[in-house]
């Protein structure tokens, strides 16, 4: 068996994980995740439905103990004190947590209340989130006549009312159109920038990945890489070039015997990384005019880097469904 590495120092980090496993009876969710999270930074965790997001959430949150390895969250063991981590923790879960049928103002009344923040001390910190939020003027509306991008706005101003260090943001954005989801990340980097506050989310959507300032990638219960954005599109070396053949197999050993570069058949096309792109989509057309359909080329998207890691779709027929790993 091997050993588990030592946590990094609390110090500089928000979450500290080694060796990370976890089972729902044969099923394993989580493969030995090694991962360190740095305090004031925006990570976001990324993959496809039933890789492993929502159990990693759920350990990180204590809603569910480790199984295996170790876990600190600010310094405290996630499976020996998971109170003490949770009056420093901001949780906003995937699925709305608020009561329609109460204003904005009384939803976080209530919360604040579980917190022990009540009187003048919670109705300051209230309405100190409801301005910073835009929310001041919809506090006395029912939540159930919001939109859905208010509506998060609402389920961020629970999650910060008792000052977090840490906000662990399950999907945060699911249901939220494009301009909504670009409001909603600009408030996180407000909170990272002003606050200091460290932001770790659960995401599917690559525009949003994209201004995290690390993500890791989770398939199939492991973490198969960390970086930046950047760093990770920068590993594939060059361009990605997608062709669409009459006869996928016979064109993938054509370009093998012709290029020597070896392409990746996944969905019916041709997947082929080099440098000069352009370059090989006018050769390989030249080489094979009656035998091709369509040439497309571009530089590498993150999509795209989690096809070089797992050859696999980021996005499969059934990426949809709810998750349950």
């Amino acid at each position: 068996m091997n050993a588990i590495r030592p946590l990094a120092p609390a110090a500089t980090t928000a979450i500290a994980i080694a060796g990370l496993t976890h089972r729902y009876g044969e099923r394993t969710a989580l493969r030995g995740i090694d991962l360190d999270v740095r305090r004031g930074e925006i990570f976001g965790v990324l993959g496809p439905n039933g890789g492993g997001k929502t159990t990693l959430f759920k350990v990180l949150a204590t809603l569910v103990a480790p199984q295996g390895g170790r876990v600190a969250v600010l310094d405290e063991d996630a499976a020996r004190h998971p109170e003490r981590i949770r009056r420093r923790l901001g949780v906003v879960f995937q699925q709305p947590a608020l009561d329609g049928k109460l204003t904005v103002r009384e939803n976080l009344a209530c919360h604040a209340a579980l917190y022990g923040l009540g009187g003048a001390e919670g109705r300051t910190r209230a309405a100190a989130l409801l301005e910073r939020l835009g929310l001041a003027e919809r506090a006395d509306d029912f939540v159930e006549t919001l939109s859905g991008g208010l509506a998060r706005r609402v389920e961020l101003a629970k999650g910060l009312l008792h000052g977090p260090e840490l906000v662990l943001l399950d999907e945060p954005s699911t249901g939220l159109d494009p301009g909504a989801r670009r409001d909603f990340f600009s408030y996180l980097v407000h909170l990272r920038d002003r606050e200091g506050v460290t932001v770790v989310l659960t995401t599917h959507y690559m525009e949003e990945a994209e201004r995290c300032d690390r993500i890791g990638f989770i398939h199939q219960g492991s973490l198969v890489a960390v970086g930046t954005p950047a760093a990770l599109k920068a590993e594939i070396g060059g361009d990605v070039v997608v062709v669409d053949a009459v006869d996928p197999e016979a064109m993938r050993q054509r370009i093998e015997q012709s290029f020597g570069c070896v392409p990746r058949l996944l969905d019916g096309v041709l997947r082929v990384e080099l440098p000069r792109g352009h370059e090989f989509v006018r050769d390989v057309v030249e080489a094979f005019p009656g035998d091709i359909r369509s040439v497309t080329y571009g530089k590498p998207t993150l999509e795209d880097v989690f096809v070089h890691l797992t050859g696999e779709r980021f996005f499969s027929d059934g990426a949809a469904a709810p998750e349950k790993g």
